[in-house]
C-alpha cells in the first residue's frame, strides 16, 4: 500500500491478487480465501449441503480447484428465491506444458509447451517466464493430493532472432508456434564443450512417450532438472510427483502507471478484474451490518475456467455448475422454474477500450475509455446477451452508486466475440454483459484503468443491495 500512497485502495489491492494469481487454481484458492476472512463456510458438492443452508448463511463450493461458486441467503430465503448472480471466468490465454514436455536441441533445454486461447504470442517472446500450476503428489499412506505451486524466479525464456540473422524480421513479423515457440529452460551441461551431434539428441529422445516405468510414472516424460526444481518447491522426492499442469506465467509484477497512476500494467486482467471485482462485492455486502436484513434473492458469484477456449468443462460456464446450484435452493419443477425467472445474472467480463492509434478499429459512436465507467456490451446477434431490459437494470444500479456507463458494440465488419453471458441466459435467467474497458487485451500485458476497479465493485455491490427492490418495480410480461 505504502508504494501507492494516493492511489485508488481498490486497484492495489487488485495488484496483490493477480500477481498472486499465475493460474486459475490460484485465482480460485486466493478467492476462498478472501471469503473464508469475511464469513464464508465451505461446503462441498458430495455433500447434502442443502439439508444444513440457513437463511443469513455465507456459503461456497469449488470445483476441481478450477471454479468458484459463492452464495449469500437473505432472512426471508425460501425455494423458489431468485438468484442475483456475477458470473466471470478466471482463466487467461497462456502457455502449458506438454504432458511429454521434454526436449533438448543445440545443447538447450527445452520444454514442450502447448498454446491455450487466443493470445497475442508474440508478446511472450523475451519475457522471463516461470512455472505454475498443481501439481499431484503421493502422501503416506499411499493417498495423493493436489497441490499449488507458483515459482517466484525467471526459469524460461523464448527467444527472438536476432536482427542481423534476419534482416526481414520487422516486416510483418510471424512466426511457427509449433517450431519457433519453444521455451529454454537452461543448457545441458553434459553438451558443453562436447561433440555431440544433434542427431544422437534426436536418438535419445525417440518415442520418449513410451515409459519404462509405471503407468503412473511421469518421469521420463520431463527433464529431470524440471522434477527436481518442482520436487524442491514442494519439500519433497521427485519420484513423489505423479502427474502436474503447469502454466508458464510472466514473472513482472503487476504494477500501477501512467503519469498519474491511472494505468494498471498487468498480465491476466482479462478476467481476473472481474472475478477480483465480484469477490470483493460479495464479501464487503455479506460483511455489511445490514446483511441480516437483506431480503428477496440469493446473492451469488460464480467464477469459472475454460472461457476462453469455449467454456466446455467441468469447470466452464456450460457445465452443470449453475443448474446445479438451482436445483439444490429450489428442488421442485416449479420452485425451480420460480427461481429462474425471479433470477438476474451479470456476466462481467473485459472489454475493448479505444486505440489512440486505431480509432477506425471501433464503431464511430461506441468508443469506450478507460476510467469511465461500467460498459455494456451490446450485439445485435446475440454474442453478447444485453437487451434493453436488462441494460436498464445495470444503469439504474450504476446511477445508484453515482457512477456512468458506456456502450459498446462493434462494427459490422468486424467479428464480435463472446462471453458466458449467452451460453448462461439459455438457462433461463435474465442477463446482461458488462466490463471494464482495457487495452492490449489477450496480450503478456495488459492496459486497464486504475479507476475502473472500484466502479466495477459498486455494479456488483449495489446490484446485491439493491436487485431486488428494483425488480419489484419493473414490469415486463
Amino acid at each position: 500500500m505504502m508504494l501507492y500512497p494516493t492511489s485508488p485502495e481498490a486497484a492495489v489491492k487488485f495488484l496483490k491478487f493477480v500477481n498472486a494469481s499465475p493460474t486459475p487454481f490460484h485465482a480460485v484458492h486466493n478467492a476462498a480465501a478472501c471469503l473464508e476472512k469475511a464469513g464464508f463456510q465451505k461446503i462441498r458438492e458430495d455433500s447434502d449441503w442443502e439439508k444444513n443452508i440457513k437463511p443469513n448463511g455465507k456459503y461456497y463450493f469449488t470445483r476441481n480447484q478450477a471454479a468458484l461458486v459463492a452464495f449469500t441467503l437473505p432472512s426471508k430465503w425460501k425455494h423458489g428465491s431468485g438468484l442475483s448472480i456475477v458470473a466471470t471466468h478466471v482463466d487467461s490465454p497462456n502457455l502449458r506444458v506438454r504432458p511429454i514436455s521434454k526436449r533438448s536441441k543445440s545443447g538447450y533445454l527445452q520444454v514442450g509447451v502447448e498454446t491455450y486461447g487466443g493470445g497475442i504470442w508474440h508478446s511472450w517472446l523475451d519475457r522471463d517466464l516461470s512455472l505454475a500450476g498443481r501439481v499431484i503428489i503421493a502422501e503416506q499412506g499411499g493417498t495423493f493430493t493436489s497441490k499449488l505451486v507458483k515459482i517466484d524466479k525467471p526459469l524460461l525464456r523464448i527467444p527472438t532472432l536476432a536482427i542481423h540473422l534476419d534482416r526481414n524480421v520487422n516486416d510483418n513479423f510471424k512466426f511457427n508456434q509449433e517450431t519457433e515457440f519453444v521455451p529454454i529452460l537452461g543448457l545441458l551441461k553434459s553438451q558443453l564443450n562436447s561433440a555431440r551431434s544433434e542427431e544422437s539428441d534426436f536418438e535419445k529422445d525417440l518415442n520418449p512417450h513410451i515409459s519404462k516405468g509405471s503407468a503412473s510414472s511421469i518421469q521420463e516424460n520431463h527433464h529431470p532438472a524440471l522434477l527436481a526444481l518442482l520436487a524442491g518447491e514442494l519439500s519433497i522426492a521427485p519420484e513423489e510427483i505423479h502427474d502436474f499442469e503447469l502454466s508458464l506465467y510472466d514473472t513482472q509484477p503487476a504494477v500501477l502507471g501512467g503519469i498519474n497512476g491511472e494505468f494498471i500494467f498487468s498480465a491476466r486482467m482479462d478476467n481476473l478484474v472481474s472475478s477480483f471485482c465480484a469477490v470483493e462485492a460479495i464479501a464487503e455486502s455479506a460483511s455489511a451490518q445490514t446483511f441480516p436484513t437483506l431480503e428477496g434473492n440469493v446473492n451469488c458469484i460464480a467464477l469459472f475456467n475454460h472461457e476462453e477456449i469455449g467454456s466446455v468443462s467441468t469447470s466452464g460456464a456450460e457445465s452443470s455448475l449453475i443448474p446445479s446450484l438451482l436445483n439444490r435452493l429450489s428442488p421442485t419443477p416449479a420452485t425451480l422454474a420460480q427461481s429462474i425467472a425471479r433470477s438476474f445474472l451479470i456476466s462481467a467480463d473485459m472489454g475493448h477500450a479505444v486505440h489512440p492509434n486505431y480509432t477506425t478499429k471501433h464503431e464511430e459512436r461506441h468508443k469506450p475509455i478507460m476510467n469511465g465507467g461500467i460498459v455494456i456490451k451490446t450485439n445485435a446477434k446475440q454474442r453478447y446477451a444485453s437487451d434493453a431490459i436488462t441494460s436498464f437494470v445495470v444503469k439504474q444500479l450504476v446511477e445508484r452508486k453515482g457512477g456512468r456507463v458506456q456502450e459498446f458494440e462493434v462494427r459490422n465488419d468486424i467479428p464480435c466475440g463472446s462471453t458466458v453471458g449467452p451460453m448462461l441466459s439459455k438457462i433461463g435467467i435474465r442477463t446482461v454483459d458488462v466490463g471494464n474497458a482495457m487495452l492490449s487485451m489477450h496480450s503478456v500485458r495488459e492496459t486497464a484503468g486504475s479507476h475502473d476497479v472500484q466502479h466495477a465493485i459498486d455494479l456488483f455491490s449495489s446490484f446485491f443491495e439493491a436487485f431486488a427492490a428494483l425488480d419489484k418495480g419493473l414490469t415486463v410480461d
